[in-house]
């Protein structure tokens, strides 16, 4: 017999999770909240059906940031599926403009397609149409110490 995973029983390790219905989405959504990202990290492949963010997240998984500091890691955030991305909030144009994400949903339509909602501090918000939820949250370097030295207030 084999015993469940304990949260104490992790380790620090790169991220590489992915998600394929609202509680696997929940899940990358805590851990992507407050990521930031500059407008000219979002990138829409039509013809693939992918979109994708480059974004900077807290390491909210990291149970060292007593010892070290607090962390944030470049991860690649993927939605697949994508039929059509529209955008509230977004300024057009400005790919310096510096985005944070607060939260990812999804919101059916006609199972299993859907709206996936990405909402952005400062009322913004991005909705990527897609025929099914797939998403991808991997991290792609290491991280580094938050330049702020403090850790955005992360309701639990």
């Amino acid at each position: 017999m084999t015993d469940d995973a304990r949260f104490e029983d992790g380790r620090e390790a790169p991220l590489n999770l992915g998600a394929l219905d609202g509680d696997d989405l929940a899940v990358i959504s805590s851990l992507s909240q407050d990521a930031v990202f500059p407008a000219s990290e979002m990138r829409w492949h039509r013809k693939g059906a992918r979109f994708a963010l480059l974004l900077n997240r807290v390491r909210w998984e990291d149970d060292g940031n007593t010892r070290h500091g607090p962390e944030r890691v470049q991860s690649v955030l993927m939605f697949n599926n994508v039929r059509a991305v529209a955008s509230q909030g977004v300024p057009k144009g400005d790919a310096d403009t510096i985005l944070s994400l607060l939260s990812i949903t999804f919101e059916q339509t006609d199972a299993p397609s859907g709206h996936l909602i990405l909402t952005l501090a400062g009322d913004g918000a991005i909705r990527l149409e897609v025929e099914a939820v797939e998403v991808t949250l991997k991290d792609v370097t290491k991280p580094y110490v938050a330049p702020s030295k403090m850790l955005p207030h992360h309701p639990e």
